[in-house]
């Protein structure tokens, strides 16, 4: 009697345990891990410094516009991973985007300005250049992917350098400043943030619950089902790879609006960031695998990794080091997670 007493209380604890696993939201794990990295850079704060890493106002400040920036690019990553591509472009195709946007947002007070027929634009002119460059880039990148075969890595990888090689000729290495304050606006105090937030939450819906969301993570699942079941798999990877570039474009004048310039050396890395975000935040670069809540939290886990290094004197050398770690540990995890679910 009490074998089957015990056989029968261990399915009902396991039946609860369970039930309470699926009652959590997905993003539970990665929240979690974000806070107890917040919590050790306070502890370490205390320990080395004495003083607060949390309860800095201009140090979370600058942690927010850090993760703004980068995860503006991530969610159009995230997109790209979870049809296995890869985007590696993006960081030279805000230094683009940046300085095309800048050079068309300068006023006559600049001293040289690239365009004199063309200064005191309204603010809108310089942001629709800029976007409009980056949704060409992704074009580009969809365009060589889907009709010629090239893999995504090699296609991106290609535009990588040629962007930033444009960017470099189009400033002759100069940095364009002198901006107008209508367009630096959109960069200065929580603008970046709400921009952020707004097309996390527009991509978030998107892919939740669209058609477009759907396609897209049939075609990360399984690309040869996905065309027999009559989806339009080649259109849907440009519309995707656009999406990333027309997001990079908007970063680039994000950042250029934020710091008021536009130099061709910008956004290095920033690539790296973003789909290091998307991977730490669940995104799976086997495809089929990624949601926006995740990579808005991995942003976050960066943006406070880096600013936490810094703040506990870490040199800068050091911390790339420990981010290509962090990069390689997460890409492991989800090697690891798809083995055991195969």
């Amino acid at each position: 009697m009490s074998d089957v007493k015990m056989s029968g209380q261990q399915p009902s604890s396991a039946t609860f345990l369970s039930s309470f696993k699926g009652k959590m939201p997905k993003d539970t794990g990665i929240f979690i891990v974000m806070v107890a990295i917040a919590l050790i850079f306070e502890a370490a704060g205390w320990y080395v410094r004495d003083q607060s890493f949390l309860l800095n106002p201009n140090r979370l400040v600058l942690i927010i516009l850090q993760v703004a920036i980068i995860g503006i690019i991530a969610v159009g990553v995230t997109q790209v991973i979870i049809t296995t591509g890869i985007d590696l472009s993006s960081g030279s195709v805000i230094a683009l985007t940046a300085v095309v946007a800048a050079s068309l947002a300068q006023t006559s007070d600049s001293l040289s300005p690239m365009f004199p027929s063309l200064v005191n634009m309204p603010a809108a002119v310089p942001i629709v250049a800029g976007v409009g460059v980056g949704l060409l880039c992704g074009v580009v990148n969809g365009v060589l992917i889907t009709k010629t075969g090239i893999p995504p890595f090699i296609a991106t990888l290609g535009m990588m350098v040629s962007a930033r090689g444009l960017a470099q000729y189009y400033t002759q290495g100069n940095p364009i400043s002198f901006l107008s304050d209508s367009f630096t606006a959109i960069g200065q105090s929580a603008m970046p943030v709400v921009i952020f937030l707004v097309v996390a939450v527009i991509f978030h819906i998107a892919l939740k619950h669209t058609r477009y969301g759907k396609y897209v993570y049939a075609i990360g699942g399984n690309m040869t089902s996905a065309k027999v079941s009559g989806i339009n798999v080649n259109k849907y990877l440009v519309i995707v790879y656009t999406i990333a570039g027309g997001l990079s474009g908007l970063a680039g004048v994000v950042l250029a609006a934020r710091v008021s310039s536009g130099q061709s050396s910008m956004g290095m890395s920033y690539e790296l960031d973003a789909i290091a975000a998307a991977v730490i935040g669940g995104s799976s670069l086997m495809g089929g695998v990624g949601r926006i809540t995740g990579t808005l939290i991995g942003a976050v886990i960066l943006g406070l990794i880096k600013s936490g290094f810094t703040f506990v004197g870490v040199d800068a050398y050091v911390q790339d080091i420990i981010k290509g770690i962090i990069i390689v540990s997460a890409v492991s995890v989800d090697m690891y997670r798809n083995r055991k679910k195969r």
